[in-house]
């Protein structure tokens, strides 16, 4: 059992909670076992008495007996004796008598450590009564006077293992840090400054213990809960429990906003929101919505992914979390599988975020995997009896959360750039700081502040303790000076607030539970990295606000803030003073607010009297509305404050019904927050809307209220009891910015929570957009008379489209809409949420008919009834919105306004017409030309599909590009970008505006693993590469190593030698460059001079291998040359100076984004697998001073091998390289194109000489000059790649290293070698021993002709020359009748151990007849064979038994022999169609290496079987399986190949592990 106790998030909550395997309990709070450690030696002897009178005032406070709170003391020196056990007294008068009798114990050193161990093992110890295995919560008490003389942190951290809190209290004389180790976290270390102090701690130490013993007994509080459910198919047999235990959980918890509050999202690939937070606050609604809930199924779970999902988008103020209002915040997540995806980083975000995380383990959870995401908070449900038995006790512990109460405290520290950057517009920073302290309550002692600058160092201007009044700060921050010096360190300034500020000694009460508040104050980028300071305080539970300039870095802000909401920005510091903000009151005047009305009035007249009006500050507009809305007064109506209130006053109530708040909403958006009625919203002036209403709307709301979201406007509403409040919050975007009245007389209640959220304003910055992987297609088609003849055809284009879209998973929605004289919707974009619903109402599309077309309608319809929330759309949420209109003519009425509407609600529209449209029309449609698309008629419709389908066809226009960026669900999340930078003299002093640059770029890419990977190199006469793309994974280390670029120096300036280096040795897999895997790669040089050699040759290389070069010069740059290195002219950039980079910025990431959609692919890459074309032939002949003599014969067999090779029509390739010490190119793989210049070339060929013989440097010069796209190899192509190697000694260097490099890259190598060299030695080269022939002489060459051209022939068997291959194979046979494996067996060899065989059976499940490791005679395997019955069963799910395979037979358990290199096989024999999917454990047993064959009857899907194989001649058809034999010699010849594959990564190993996986029976 263990016992953990736990903080929550940075509100000082304590969980007391124990978790054993099938169960766990609430620990019992009314009792607790209570030990102090007390410092014995010499250095506490003056303060003896005191400790001894603050240990019986705390064991006074303390209910002891038997069955109730234990006690024990225990002091320490240099080692420790206990003055008496937890079990010696059973009554407080014995324990108080014994503390008032103890005598001080004296002695030195201080060893701590050993006090610690002693109390861990013979203090809490059930001998002496010790009560941790009746989960009774345990607390130790340490007191220090010094330094321990030991190490404390093992036994410290052993301590907490045991679930044992530590209290720590040290003199001045202890070490700080060491303190805070011993303790259970930072916050339960108390500082005094010697023990004459320690009743001043009595309070908060108490306060503390009472905390520690938090029970459920306190009632159910408020929490924010959500259910995160892995909705895979694993978590399918567990479906209906699983609903039916957070439907039960649901049941038995009070609901509401002010209680508990749920949320419920699913994931499988990809969450889903089933409902937020704050979507319901009836409990019925909740069981509702899970009364009509499925899981949503899926293969691939990617948990890391959903967890990062509910962080940055369930756990937001936006979505109902009240984490800013100290309310819990916790993740139950049931799993039913390990995840495909990083779960660490996510989870390490999580518990940053001060979120508890519950896990709960269903069907096949994986336990390592539980324990790291909940290590004490973990279960395992085996029984479906389980589920309530869960229930019952995660419903207890989460009940003994409860909130903070110490959250009207507040220490503030605020942290201020003093650096000569910000000296301009310190006054603003200051009378910043003193706004904000006036709203601070200072004088009662509630709030604290203090006061640091920084620049390259800190210096504190007060501390929290320094003042007790308001009156006293302010005087001293209106007397701030700048302190002055450069450059700014953020990382030290954090540190030192850590360190100096944030501690008891300086006033702070973090031991107390108070709030620890940072707000910092950045005007540049930092020049030391903060990362490790933010760290650092986000654990200590101190949160952080960042605030930054236009100079500051993006993010570093967000590094330094606790959570990317607490990041902040303004152009200036002097914006930090808005110049005001524009107001507009909503007053609802139906006939349900006459009464209330004049209280309204009023209450706007008071709002308006705390406005900046006369000063041109604030501008005001009242609006009242009730069917609809009437303008009082605009926002540049009146210019003076009496104006403004005389109309006020003079407000009349205006009547009607019904109440469409929706319609005003959208009235003021269009007529009200614009700039022609004085809003100054495109100055950056706040918009702010307060709206006060006495009922619930009869309209919708949503779509003008997302729309007004959209524009920045923030929303205020004040409703009575007649409103609905969740209308209210969807109106606000913000819970907390609805507030609710009884009546309106009640509004002067409220006035303060409004003065409240109105300064926020103050603080607003515009939230980045999230990132959305799906989109809302909606296709619009012209339904009218003049189509009939053409519908079939668009309805068939439609439902290509659909066919490529991802319904399925909920990334893609879709509408079909028909007009013509008016709009009919065919169905809405949350009508369907599957595929096939989607495809079955297309194909059931009647032609509407009607005239005229009035394509104008359509638009404007589609705006207000289609692209909305209530229609299904996601555009608030940030999801692309995509129109396609398809058209036969030209529109009747106007589309000018409608088309400009969609284009200023983000809408993508690409217009489809005939001949009979109006191209014009359309291209005003799309407000982009090239977004406009043209056929003859709309039975032409499928060559426009076949020409978006084609990889090959660049040509038509840009909008194929733009159609399979919307429709094609492309990848654009992935780059490689490699900066490289002019270092030459000309460039020093514009070297740190080119690195601001670098810097800046990188911060708006998204580096990872699986995103964007860098690369920086710097040139001048030669490059030099300061990192790789596959250097660093994380954008902070880029940052970090781009901000320490130091300037090289040198001259001449040579841009085409740096252009042809990372080609050659920067977009290189071995570099990391993903170039093969389809990932776009990206080239940004910038250069400040012309070079001095060539860039034609380098540049046309770039643009060969696929490489997009952005060229970015200065003035003395050379604007032909850069044009003609950059992709095209059109991605050449021109700057004065580097200092004037941040003009390009914007216009290169407009490049990048061309870039990217040109670099991916429109359609799926589709691999047809076809006899390769040829290959390349490269022969490397020793020329050394030993085979002078023997060159002719050298020569001459170079001559007869290239005789039979195919050049003249391209299929093969020949290159020619001698070596000795080094080596020499001949020519290259691309020198020549005919067989005769080739020969020619060898005809002429002379010995090179020299010594020694250096093999090794030789494979490697092959590998990077010669093996490479730019020397006419065409390996990325998939053409196999093959090296004749004929040398006559040993290497004098290693050839290890290069050797293997060459088989990773795919190289098939054959040396020839003579009696002068290591016969080893070429076994190594060629990774084969078949592959290393031997001859006396050079003259015997002719002898091995034969042999050379039998292991050239294998190469045309060569499967993926771009994967290396693998020496042997692990065989299993999922179905094959009895005598068919038998013959199979009689050819292996099992007696000598070299083979291995498995035979496994499966239908709807598998079953083992015998693993690998069972027999190891051929005798016993066949004996196993002959044995075999018939299995039986259904349906036939060959997924399954692929997936078992991997995880029970494919195993070094099983007897396979994969980590040994031995190879794997796999041997499929099956007579149907598999009833689950097979993508996935087909996919896995590839990527383990397996090689399957698979054989089929007529009643399997060929398709199908090709997918299991990978490979199509693996898979092998017979009309019944009687017909088997008549494959035998087929599959013999495919399994040869195996032994012909090459292991680059192990040693050759002779044999193989066959395990048949048998008989599918469901037919």
């Amino acid at each position: 059992t263990n016992c953990s106790h736990r903080e929550i998030g940075g509100f000082s909550e304590t969980v007391i909670v124990t978790f054993c395997l099938h169960f766990f309990v609430v620990a019992d709070p009314k009792k607790s076992d209570v030990v102090f450690l007390i410092d014995g030696s010499y250095d506490s002897l003056n303060g003896f008495e005191e400790i001894r009178s603050f240990i019986e005032k705390t064991v006074e406070s303390l209910n002891l007996g038997n069955d109730r709170d234990q006690v024990a003391v225990v002091q320490y020196s240099r080692d420790a004796t206990a003055n008496f056990y937890l079990n010696s007294y059973s009554s407080k008068n014995d324990v108080l008598n014994s503390i008032r009798t103890m005598r001080h114990k004296f002695g030195r050193p201080l060893n701590i450590g050993k006090a610690l161990e002693f109390v861990r093992d013979n203090v809490f110890s059930a001998s002496v009564g010790g009560r941790r295995a009746d989960l009774v919560p345990q607390y130790l008490y340490v007191f220090s006077g010094g330094r321990s003389g030991d190490d404390v942190r093992g036994p410290a951290q052993s301590l907490k293992d045991n679930g044992i809190k530590t209290f720590s209290i040290g003199t001045e004389n202890a070490d700080t840090l060491e303190m805070q180790t011993i303790s259970y976290t930072p916050a339960h270390y108390f500082y005094v400054t010697n023990y004459n102090n320690l009743q001043s701690l009595d309070p908060s130490v108490e306060a503390m213990l009472r905390d520690t013993s938090v029970t459920a007994e306190a009632g159910f509080q408020s929490a924010d809960i959500v259910f995160l459910l892995d909705g895979s198919d694993d978590m399918q047999p567990s479906e209906q429990q699983t609903l039916e235990f957070v439907r039960e959980f649901v049941k038995q918890i009070e609901i509401g906003p002010k209680k508990a509050q749920v949320a419920l999202i699913q994931y499988s690939t990809e969450p889903t929101t089933e409902f937020l937070l704050n979507k319901y606050s009836l409990k019925d609604d909740i069981i509702n919505h899970l009364d009509n809930m499925k899981l949503k199924g899926g293969s691939t779970v990617n948990t890391g992914v959903a967890l990062d999902y509910v962080k940055n988008n369930v756990f937001t103020a936006s979505s109902g979390s009240r984490a800013l209002h100290a309310v819990p915040q916790i993740l139950i997540l049931f799993s039913g599988r390990n995840s495909n995806d990083e779960i660490l980083g996510p989870l390490e975000r999580l518990r940053n975020a001060g979120i508890v995380l519950f896990g709960i383990g269903v069907n096949n959870a994986d336990r390592f995997e539980m324990e790291q995401l909940a290590p004490r908070a973990m279960y395992f449900i085996k029984n479906t009896s389980d589920f309530p038995h869960v229930r019952e006790q995660l419903l207890s512990v989460i009940s003994s959360l409860k909130s903070s109460s110490s959250s009207i405290k507040r220490d503030i520290v605020f942290l201020i750039d003093g650096s000569d950057d910000v000296r301009m517009s310190f006054s603003a920073i200051r009378e910043f700081v003193g706004k904000m302290v006036t709203s601070f309550d200072l004088d009662q002692r509630k709030d604290k502040v203090a006061v640091v600058q920084y620049s390259n160092n800190a210096e504190l201007n007060f501390n929290l303790d320094t003042y007790k009044t308001k009156v006293d700060v302010l005087k001293h921050i209106t007397s701030l000076k700048p302190k002055g010096g450069r450059p700014q360190y953020i990382g030290a300034g954090l540190q030192f607030v850590k360190d100096n500020v944030f501690v008891p000694n300086a006033g702070s009460r973090q031991h107390e539970g108070v709030k620890q508040i940072l707000i910092v104050l950045a005007g540049g980028r930092s020049r030391d990295s903060p990362r490790g300071p933010a760290s650092m305080l986000k654990t200590a539970g101190v949160t952080t606000f960042a605030i930054g300039s236009r100079m500051s870095n993006s993010a570093e802000m967000e590094m330094i803030s606790s959570n990317p909401n607490f990041k902040y920005s303004v152009p200036d510091f002097v914006n930090l003073q808005p110049a005001g903000k524009d107001v507009v009151f909503l007053l609802d005047g139906s006939d349900a607010t006459r009464t209330g009305f004049p209280a309204m009035r009023d209450f706007v007249q008071k709002q308006v009297e705390t406005l900046s009006v006369d000063d041109g500050k604030d501008r005001v507009s009242v609006v009242q509305y009730s069917s609809d809305p009437a303008v009082q007064f605009y926002l540049n109506t009146y210019t003076t404050k009496r104006e403004v209130l005389d109309s006020v006053r003079g407000l009349r109530h205006k009547g009607g019904r019904p109440l469409n708040t929706g319609a005003a909403l959208r009235y003021l958006r269009d007529n009200v927050f614009t700039a022609s009625a004085g809003s100054r919203r495109p100055e950056g002036v706040p918009q702010v809307l307060i709206l006060i209403t006495g009922g619930r709307s009869f309209d919708s709301i949503d779509e003008p209220a997302s729309a007004l979201k959209q524009l920045g406007v923030l929303t205020i509403a004040i409703g009575t009891r007649g409103s609905d409040s969740t209308e209210l919050q969807t109106i606000t975007g913000e819970p907390s910015h609805a507030v609710s009245v009884s009546d309106f007389t009640d509004l002067p209640n409220v006035q303060e929570q409004l003065s409240s959220v109105m300064s926020t304003v103050l603080m607003r910055v515009t939230p980045l957009t999230p990132t959305v992987t799906g989109k809302d297609v909606v296709f619009l088609l012209d339904g009218s008379d003049t189509t009939r003849t053409g519908f079939p055809a668009m309805r068939d284009f439609v439902q290509t489209q659909v066919e490529t879209l991802s319904v399925d998973d909920g990334k893609d929605r879709v509408s079909v809409v028909q007009y013509s004289s008016d709009a009919a919707v065919q169905f809405y974009l949350n009508t369907y949420t599957t595929k096939r619903e989607v495809l079955d109402s297309v194909r059931g599309l009647r032609h509407k008919g009607g005239r005229p077309l009035n394509t104008g309608a359509a638009l404007r319809y589609l705006r207000d009834n289609v692209f909305t929330a209530s229609a299904g759309s996601r555009r608030p949420e940030g999801v692309p919105q995509v129109l396609i209109l398809i058209t036969g003519g030209r529109s009747f009425d106007s589309i000018d306004e409608p088309a400009s509407a969609l284009k200023q609600l983000g809408v993508l529209t690409i217009a489809i017409g005939t001949r009979g449209s109006d191209p014009r029309e359309l291209q005003t449609i799309t407000g982009e030309p090239s977004y406009a698309l043209s056929v003859s008629e709309l039975t032409d419709l499928p060559k426009l599909q076949q020409q978006l389908e084609s990889p090959v066809e660049e040509t038509p226009i840009e909008v194929f590009i733009v159609l399979s960026y919307c429709l094609f669900s492309v990848s654009r999340d992935r780059k490689d970008i490699v900066f490289l930078l002019d270092g030459s003299d000309g460039t020093r002093n514009g070297f740190p505006a080119m690195r601001d640059f670098v810097e800046r770029v990188v911060e708006k890419l998204n580096v990872g693993e699986n995103k964007d990977h860098v690369s920086v190199v710097q040139y001048s006469r030669e490059p030099e590469v300061h990192f790789y793309l596959n250097t660093y994974t994380t954008g902070e280390d880029v940052v970090d190593s781009v901000r320490g670029l130091r300037h090289r120096g040198g001259r001449p300036l040579n841009t085409g030698a740096a252009l042809q280096y990372v080609r050659d040795n920067v977009f290189t897999n071995s570099s990391g460059s993903r170039r093969l895997q389809g990932v776009p790669q990206i080239l940004i040089l910038l250069t400040g001079g012309r070079s001095f050699d060539n860039v034609d040759s380098p540049a046309s290389a770039l643009k060969q291998q696929g490489i997009y070069v952005i060229g970015i010069g200065t003035r003395t740059s050379d604007a032909r040359e850069l044009q003609k290195i950059s992709y095209e002219p059109s991605y050449a950039l021109s700057v004065s100076e580097f200092t004037d980079l941040p003009s390009v910025q914007e216009k290169l990431s407009s490049v990048m984004n061309t870039v990217i959609v040109r670099a991916t692919p429109m359609t799926p890459t589709v691999t047809v697998v076809r006899p390769p074309a040829g290959k390349d032939v490269v022969f490397l002949l020793d020329g050394s001073d030993t085979t002078r003599t023997g060159f002719p014969a050298m020569r001459d067999f170079v001559q007869k091998q290239v005789e039979t090779l195919s050049v003249d029509d391209g299929k093969d390739r020949v290159s020619v390289v001698q070596y000795s010490s080094d080596p020499a190119v001949q020519f290259y793989l691309n020198t020549y194109t005919t067989k005769r210049e080739v020969l020619d070339s060898v005809r002429g060929l002379r010995h090179k000489g020299g010594r020694p013989l250096n093999t090794g440097a030789a494979l490697r010069y092959l590998r990077d000059n010669v093996f490479t796209a730019s020397a006419g190899s065409r390996r990325p192509e998939g053409v196999p790649q093959v090296l004749i190697l004929i040398t006559g000694g040993r290497s004098f260097d290693s050839i290890d290293e290069p050797a293997s490099a060459l088989k990773q890259l795919g190289v098939l190598t054959i040396a020839i070698g003579t009696r002068g060299s290591d016969p080893r030695e070429l076994q190594t080269i060629t990774g084969e021993p078949s592959h290393a022939v031997s001859v006396s002489d050079f003259t015997d060459l002719p002898n091995v002709q034969e042999q050379l051209s039998s292991v050239m022939s294998t190469v045309l068997m060569r499967v993926t020359p771009l994967t290396p291959t693998v020496t042997g194979k692990n065989m299993s046979h999922l179905h094959i009748p009895v005598d068919f494996v038998q013959k199979q067996v009689e050819t292996l060899s099992v007696d000598d151990g070299k083979d291995r065989v498995s035979v496994v059976q499966y239908s709807s499940d598998p079953a083992v007849q015998f693993y690998l490791n069972t027999y190891t005679t051929k005798r016993e395997v066949l004996d196993s064979v002959r044995g075999l019955r018939h299995k039986g069963g259904r349906p036939l799910n060959t997924g399954a038994a692929l997936r078992y395979l991997r995880d029970n037979v494919f195993t070094a358990s099983a007897g396979s022999r994969r980590p040994e290199g031995v190879p794997q096989v796999l041997i499929l024999i099956t007579g149907g169609r598999s009833f689950d999917s097979i993508d996935e454990p087909a996919s896995a047993l590839k990527q383990l290496g397996v090689l399957t064959i698979a054989i089929g009857t007529r009643g399997s899907d060929p398709r199908e079987l090709q997918t299991i194989t990978g490979e199509p001649s693996h898979a092998v058809s017979v009309s019944d399986f009687t017909d088997l034999p008549n494959v035998q010699e087929q599959l013999s010849s495919v399994m040869s190949t195996v032994l012909m594959r090459v292991t680059p990564l192990t040693p050759t190993v002779t044999g193989k592990n066959m395990s048949h996986l048998q008989i599918p029976v469901s037919w």
